[in-house]
């Protein structure tokens, strides 16, 4: 072990200084500073100084965030003040009669109320002791809670140290699952044959209670902190100043709140979430109604249930009745027969409802879900249609009850159901579906992001023998091209043009196109960082797949498993051939180099030319950031047709609004 030099230890103290900020800027405040490729040299400096000097890791090093030890159980822990729920309200009568109770206790105080987002998550509280995260517990039952300490220090938007040394602070907030990434997981689960989470909220909730932390961490969660539980010396006067506090000692704390002087200002703010919420990145289930005033919330008091001086505003239910006119299964790339309800159209949720996923044949089974069913269908928390029950009550005898067949419908090959999975499985390797969806994903967004290479070219290709794994891609002509439905010289230029660029995406992207079981985006980015080559990889054992943080025994055996296969080694040295790049940020531009980087954009509205994903992806790859919500940080504004309250706010703040043909010209002429 080598001396420690004042030079070493003050490069430690400085890396650790300088992650922390860049954390904060990229969780909390939505505002990166460097590229991720800038951030791994920093975070892999500071591991390789610590590695060579243990003795100067500390708790709060950004490198201690993901322990290696999976834990046998959580402890039970006491609250220092009650974690209470709050009493509900479903509608204004219920506001007024709320408001009418807090005067009552307050006999000619004047009143002001604070309205946050209830956000659809779990309930934590956070102990520091001299800045320092020393405790994490979930709400329990109010009086205990359960020790997750090693799973909430995997939330990047948590700081491991506060910005100012307090010398004791209790604060309280919701942990939660975006929407993309809830969908992401659920869609991985179906693919697995592993059971699927309701909802973002059970799925947060599971994530937090996950024994090994490394699968928190990978599960992508976040937190807004709402509250002081506990403060050791002077604090805030108001839950405004309050939250104000928080956000400066480096908390993300929701922007959307209003402090109102009544309670028709209350009423009128719940109103306008009502079809708000859909804009959000995440799910919210309602608004909290809190008195201001700590004062008067102190005097206020609690009943054993719930605090006088708070109430939960509930949304009703996103919920429609329909017909299910059938049951049809789609095969996936893994093989997995998914059952899709076809519904007769629905409003919900702001949008047209046609379809609704029935997950698997066991789900089918506990609900009775039959053909010609009149069935309850509700977004599950906002996102995913699903049925919640049917009633059988009003079936009339035509109904037909629905069962998975012993074949596979696309090549009649046996279906069989692996025992401890809730999938049917296709069992022929060469199925035609499984290729063709592994054809889609491997040019997908998320994947190589083949832009004009759609389902339908696909299956053109495919059909006309063009097309027999991934690497034909790449040895496409214009000649074949051209003979394609709805292909014509410009559109068949454009997709080689795409094919073409797409060599140059990243070892990661890669990666992930490939396909391999369990490997989702956030995987194949640790594991192209991890080995930086695609040849590094291929020579990886079990073992030393399983040292790398968030990435389990499952993944590790996953990988060595489809690289331990002569024909999957093959594609990839043929996609090497064709130039498609192996190797880590090899060929890739820098975007602090590009023509919109430390630019932030917001998109609302629905756009002619592109999905708000291939809206958000265009802007990334000209090094500019897409944030959820518009501020005064905010530079463009992009606005499709129905544009949303985000329209409203950028006119407030003065902010450029580009219409979809400004937003088409700045893209073209970078």
């Amino acid at each position: 072990m080598s001396e420690v030099t004042p030079e070493i230890k003050a490069r430690v103290e400085e890396l650790r200084r300088e992650i922390d900020h860049h954390n904060y800027l990229y969780y909390v405040l939505d505002k990166p500073g460097i590229t991720d490729a800038q951030y791994d040299q920093l975070m892999q400096q500071l591991i390789q100084l610590e590695a060579a000097h243990p003795e100067l890791i500390t708790p709060d090093s950004p490198t201690q965030r993901v322990g290696g030890q999976v834990q046998q159980g959580f402890q039970a822990v006491p609250h220092r003040v009650p974690m209470l729920s709050l009493g509900n309200a479903f509608g204004e009568a219920d506001l007024r009669e709320f408001d009418r109770r807090v005067r009552t206790n307050l006999p000619g105080e004047e009143v002001e109320y604070v309205v946050e987002l209830k956000i659809d998550g779990l309930a934590v509280s956070l102990w520091y002791e001299n800045g320092l995260l020393v405790r994490g517990a979930t709400r329990g039952n109010g009086e205990y809670g359960e020790d997750i300490t090693a799973n909430l220090r995997t939330v990047k938007a948590i700081p491991l140290r506060l910005k100012e040394d307090v010398p004791f602070l209790e604060v309280r907030g919701e942990a939660y699952m975006p929407k993309d990434s809830f969908v992401r997981l659920n869609e991985a689960r179906e693919e697995a044959g592993e059971p699927l989470f309701a909802n973002p909220r059970n799925a947060a909730a599971g994530s937090l209670r996950q024994l090994d932390p490394g699968v928190t961490a990978s599960r992508n969660l976040s937190i807004f902190m709402y509250a002081i539980g506990h403060l050791e010396g002077p604090g805030p006067r108001s839950h405004a100043a309050a939250l104000a506090w928080l956000k400066q000692l480096g908390f993300r704390v929701n922007q959307h709140y209003k402090v109102c002087q009544d309670i028709s200002q209350v009423i009128d703010y719940c109103a306008k979430w009502h079809e708000k919420r859909f804009d959000l990145p995440y799910a919210i289930d309602g608004l909290v109604i809190k008195v201001n005033s700590l004062d008067q919330q102190q005097r206020l008091g609690a009943t054993l249930k719930s605090p006088r001086w708070a109430i939960a505003y509930k949304f009703p239910a996103e919920q429609a009745v329909s017909t299910i006119k059938d049951i049809i299964l789609r095969v996936g790339r893994t093989g997995v027969l998914t059952p899709t309800a076809i519904l007769e159209p629905v409003q919900l949720a702001g949008t047209t409802v046609s379809r609704a996923t029935l997950h698997n044949e066991d789900i089918i089974r506990q609900k009775d879900i039959r053909i010609g069913d009149k069935a309850l269908i509700q977004k599950a928390g906002d996102i995913i249609p699903e049925v919640l029950q049917v009633f059988p009550e009003q079936r009339t005898g035509e109904e037909r009850v629905f069962a998975m067949p012993a074949t596979c419908p696309e090549c009649d090959a046996p279906v069989v159901r692996v025992p401890g999975e809730a999938a049917h499985r296709c069992t022929n390797r060469n199925c035609p579906a499984i290729f063709r969806e592994g054809i889609i994903h491997f040019v997908s967004r998320g994947a190589m992001d083949i832009t004009g290479l759609g389902e339908s070219i696909v299956t053109q290709l495919i059909k006309a023998g063009l097309v027999k794994d991934p690497a034909d891609l790449y040895s496409l002509r214009y000649e074949d091209l051209i003979k394609l439905e709805r292909m014509g010289a410009r559109s068949s230029q454009n997709l080689l043009d795409a094919i073409e660029a797409s060599k140059n995406n990243s070892l990661a992207r890669l990666l992930f196109a490939l396909g391999i079981r369990h490997v989702g985006e956030r995987a194949a980015k640790i594991l192209a960082r991890q080995f930086g080559s695609m040849q590094a990889l291929m020579a990886a054992t079990v073992e030393d797949l399983t040292v790398i943080p968030e990435i389990g025994p499952k993944i590790a055996e996953s990988v060595v498993d489809y690289f331990s296969r002569p024909d999957n080694r093959r594609l990839v040295e043929r996609l090497a051939r064709a130039g498609v790049n192996m190797q880590e940020n090899k060929g890739q531009p820098d975007p602090a180099n590009q023509p919109l980087a430390g630019k932030t954009f917001v998109v609302t509205g629905t756009l002619g030319a592109f999905s708000r994903q291939e809206a958000q992806e265009a802007i990334e790859k000209l090094g500019g950031k897409v944030s959820s919500s518009v501020s005064k940080k905010t530079d463009y504004v992009v606005v499709g047709e129905n544009p949303g309250s985000k329209y409203d706010k950028a006119r407030q703040l003065g902010i450029p609004i580009l219409k979809e043909e400004e937003f088409i010209a700045l893209l073209n002429n970078r």
